[in-house]
Order: C-alpha cells, then structure tokens, then sequence
C-alpha cells in the first residue's frame, strides 16, 4: 500500500501555480529519515518509564511536531502526569502543574500583579502556565472562568497580566485531563472550548503484563530518562513536518471524512442524520491533516497515506462530534460514527 501510494505521490503534480508541484518524493523522503531519527530515541527513553500506553506516547509526540494540544481522558493512576514530565526530561524543556481544584483563579494558572511594599509599585508574577509543558490536571474541576483563562493563553499563546503582553515559551505543549464526565463534582468542557484542543487521547487500563513491570518499577523505583533533545530542535522539526507531502487526494479525503460529520447523508450514511447534532469545524481539518503529517513524520515517511489519516482521525474528531439524544438513547458513542464514517468514506 505505502508503496503504491509513494509511486503516485512522485509522479503527482500538485495545480498550477502551487509551491508544491513536482515534489522529489525520494529527496523527501531521505531527508524526514534522517531529521526524524530523534523519536526513536525520545520514544525509547520514555519506554524507560511509562510501561505499555504507546499509543499516548505516539500522541504526545504528534502534538508536540504539531503544535497542537491534547486532551486525556482516563481514570486517575494511568500515568498522565508521568507521561509529560518524562516528556519534559527527554527534551530538556521545564515542566509545570496546576492541579485544577473548584476554588482555583484564573491569576492561579497566568498569573497576577503583586504590590512590592519597599518598591511602592506592582509587579508582574507569572503563572505556571510560562512553561514549556504544562500540565492542567483534572482540567474539568475547575469552573468556567479558570478554564477559559488557559484555553485563551493556549488559543493566543500569549498572556496579558496588567498593562503588559507575555509571549509564551516555544515549544509550548499543554496536556490537559479529565475525569469521564459521569463522575461527580466536574464541570464538562464547553464544546467550543474542547475544540481547541488538537486532539482527545482516551487511556484504557494497562494489560496485565504490562501492569506486573509497573508494580516492579514501582517497588524498584524508576529509571531516569535521558535528555535526548533540545526545544530548538523541536522548533526545527516542525517546520520539517510541514515539509511532508500530501497528494491532493489525501486532502479531499480528510475534507470528505469531516463533511461526512456535517451532512452525513451525502455520504451513505442518512441513518446518522439524527444522530449528530454538530460535526467538525474547519479546525477538524487543519488538526487532521497536520496530524497525519506528524504521524507520517513519526514513522519516518516523507509523504503521508491514507492509513495515516485513519490513525489519528479518532483522537482529532471524537471531540468534535456532537451527539443527539437519540444517539445517547440508542448507546451510540462518537468511537461508532467515526468508524462509520471511515468505512463509508471512500478510500483514495
């Protein structure tokens, strides 16, 4: 399949006039190898600690060479918390948390003015969202106003405190949890605000062998990871992401993947009509086709296929459908339609 898809690829010529016309997949491809080796390495170094969940792994990466943001959802003691600051070792880069309680202020996580007594005048103090990874933990047991203040600064990548404008760090990674939206005490991510965020990462329990390393880590304690990369060689990885090829085909099958979430009766799929009451913004198809540029990227291909596109879309789309009390009725999650969808939609 990728061998099909890398021959078309080379032979392509993207329209007139566009920049990309006449793309030397091979040169590409050569060059993504060798400017790609470092995820092997920050992957290995993270395996260190966090046992199993390769799959949140590979989604940290992809936000990470994305510049996008990720929602985890999963119960407590999944390694969420560990997973970024592993991440944040690997790459050299400072760490923060904010544990998000019903009490907290917006001034908590940006920071406010504070009166300096011997000066006689205020000052900045910068909020631990001036990091590179922040960690907003339980991000759904804060009210509104808090949660607004860091999607903003998340949105604009800039804060205002006073009279003044901070630019925030580059690279700038914001990894927020939450509990599932049954448990008590949380107050649910408007859907305009978790649109937001790149992608929806959904952690499952570990396997049991798996969980047999965890408790032998656990009791051992756990290795270091090493400092594998620094935020400017992330910076510099991005704009190589950018680089990766994708055929105008691949572009109208992520536009014809989120359309079907519009008007799903377009598609084959009239039964999903009463089922959605929203789909996907154009933000699902920028984070879509930059996401699957990154998983490309991570699996070291200088062009991207279809099966890249399919890998990411449940994690860039699951939050970005809504559902209908006819689907809740019937048990129909958000996982079902996009499998749906993916299997309706044809394949270029």
């Amino acid at each position: 399949m990728e061998e099909t898809n890398m021959n078309t690829a080379a032979g392509a010529s993207a329209p007139s006039g566009s920049a990309t016309s006449n793309v030397d997949i091979k040169a590409l491809n050569e060059k993504i190898q060798q400017e790609s080796a470092f995820v092997d390495m920050v992957t290995m170094e993270m395996s260190k600690v966090i046992i199993g969940q390769q799959h949140m792994t590979e989604r940290l990466l992809i936000g990470l060479l994305s510049n996008g943001h990720i929602l985890l959802e999963g119960v407590p003691g999944l390694a969420k918390t560990l997973a970024i600051n592993t991440l944040a070792k690997t790459v050299d880069a400072k760490f923060s948390r904010v544990q998000f309680t019903p009490d907290l202020l917006p001034a908590d996580v940006i920071g406010t003015m504070i009166y300096n007594q011997k000066q006689e005048q205020f000052s900045v103090k910068k909020g631990p969202i001036f990091a590179n990874f922040v960690l907003a933990d339980e991000i759904n047991r804060a009210p509104a106003k808090v949660q607004s203040a860091l999607l903003e600064a998340m949105q604009e990548r800039q804060i205002t405190i006073g009279e003044e404008t901070f630019k925030l760090p580059e690279p700038f990674l914001v990894l927020a949890t939450q509990n599932p939206v049954e448990q008590e005490g949380t107050y649910p991510l408007p859907e305009a605000q978790v649109d937001r965020f790149m992608l929806k990462v959904v952690l499952d329990y570990p396997k049991k062998e798996e969980e047999k390393l965890i408790i032998r880590n656990s009791i051992n304690g756990f290795p270091t990871p090493n400092t594998v990369i620094k935020p400017e060689d992330i910076l510099k990885a991005r704009n190589v992401v950018k680089e990766v090829y994708m055929d105008e085909k691949i572009e109208q099958y992520i536009v014809d993947i989120v359309d079907a979430t519009r008007y799903p009766e377009n598609h084959n799929l009239a039964e999903y009509r009463n089922l959605i009451t929203f789909g996907g913004s154009p933000r699902a198809s920028i984070n879509l086709a930059l996401a699957s540029k990154a998983y490309a990227f991570i699996k070291r291909r200088g062009y991207v296929i279809p099966e890249d596109v399919r890998a990411v879309c449940h994690d860039v789309m699951r939050h970005r459908i809504g559902l209908s009390y006819e689907a809740e009725a019937e048990n129909i999650n958000t996982e079902e339609i996009i499998n749906g969808i993916l299997n309706n939609v044809e394949i270029p």
